[in-house]
């Protein structure tokens, strides 16, 4: 049982220790709940940044649903690390409902959001708790974005990139659990919004993403089709959504899309087991350990909004920096408003339409993390 109130799950991942940072920033007690209490505790001493001045505890927990309700039971919030989520997500967010609390993640990944919202959102919302996803950044600053661009009148449709830069070759910067549901976005449809519906993305989709803060054009894809599209599915402002993922390393990026086609050409028909070890194998050789602390000289990001309606047109830009870092700043300043019961909205919700898209935005520029243009087009 968890004697504070906030409980950050994957406590020994990249992500999960740096929500951890930002918590101990706060001055906010928590549980760090990991499958193997020893290893937290070793990485934990490592990684994380004024452990000594943080109150805090360690608990250790199988991920099953009633070994996670008794280790979250007794917090407020929920902070939920351990991907790839399309397989081990809803187990974290059912242990949550079950011990009575609200629940934070931070993947894109677009068929377990279905999943949360279809399965859960409505049990969350009879229980007056917030389940949001991807409270991350990808793709909350994208949102972010997105809703400052509706701020102008008529705008009803979107297009989103998130663009962001690490060291050559990128896969030294993403972490274990991101490359792992990369390669999981192979086996799912990805959507986007099309007149207020869900429609599938061509399996083999890219996008060369244009915009004045490169020379060159970015090569992006879907990304499983982010979190946008479900987010914006029944807003009444929104008639459509369609979002793209690029890296600054366009040939990084040209090497996934080309896995991808390797993926439905060798591997889309196996068994499901053979698929896994594939996944795994392709994880190990590309992201074999946890990457360093990310670099604000280094990591460095665009997001953009372009909204338009029938006569309407907008461009709301986010520049920004250490993605990773930035998600535990979202993560905490989610905490602080679930901690005071100032939420918008409970059941299934994004983090902008539960806390507001500006507070979020003044917490990450107050910090010095991102900074918001607004264009007229």
């Amino acid at each position: 049982m968890a004697q504070h109130p906030v409980v950050v799950y994957g406590a020994s991942g990249y992500t999960g220790m740096l929500i951890m940072d930002w918590l101990i920033d706060q001055g906010i007690a928590f549980t760090a709940v990991a499958r193997n209490a020893a290893r937290a505790k070793e990485m934990m001493a490592e990684r994380v940044v004024r452990l000594e001045s943080a109150t805090y505890e360690i608990i250790e927990a199988e991920h099953q649903v009633d070994a996670l309700t008794r280790a979250f039971k007794g917090a407020k919030v929920v902070c939920n690390t351990v991907g790839p989520f399309v397989n081990f997500g809803l187990t974290g967010v059912e242990a949550a409902l079950r011990a009575g609390c609200h629940h934070l993640d931070t993947t894109g990944e677009q068929l377990y959001i279905r999943r949360v919202r279809d399965e859960f959102g409505e049990k969350f919302r009879q229980a007056g708790l917030l389940v949001s996803p991807s409270t991350a950044y990808m793709y909350t600053i994208a949102e972010i974005a997105a809703e400052l661009a509706l701020e102008t009148p008529g705008v009803d449709a979107l297009e989103t990139a998130t663009l962001c830069r690490g060291p050559r070759g990128v896969s030294v910067g993403v972490t274990v659990g991101s490359t792992a549901s990369i390669f999981e976005m192979y086996r799912a449809e990805a959507c986007y919004l099309w007149e207020k519906q869900l429609v599938a993305h061509d399996p083999h989709a890219t996008f060369s993403v244009v915009t004045p803060d490169f020379m060159q054009p970015v090569f992006a894809l879907p990304w499983s089709g982010t979190s946008l599209p479900v987010y914006f599915e029944h807003d009444a402002r929104v008639r459509s959504c369609i979002s793209s993922v690029g890296f600054y390393d366009n040939p990084f990026m040209q090497t996934l899309h080309a896995l991808g086609q390797k993926w439905d050409a060798e591997y889309k028909d196996l068994p499901k087991e053979h698929q896994d070890e594939v996944i795994r194998q392709l994880v190990a050789s590309t992201t074999p350990a946890m990457p360093p602390r990310e670099r604000t000289t280094l990591q460095r990001s665009v997001d953009f909004a372009i909204g338009r309606g029938q006569l309407a047109a907008v461009r709301a830009t986010l520049h920004g920096i250490t993605p990773y870092i930035s998600t535990g700043a979202l993560q905490t300043a989610a905490v602080l408003k679930l901690l005071d019961g100032e939420t918008a909205r409970v059941g299934f919700a994004s983090a902008s339409k539960a806390f507001g898209h500006r507070y979020l935005l003044g917490f990450l520029e107050q910090r010095g993390l991102a900074r918001a243009t607004i264009t007229q087009l």
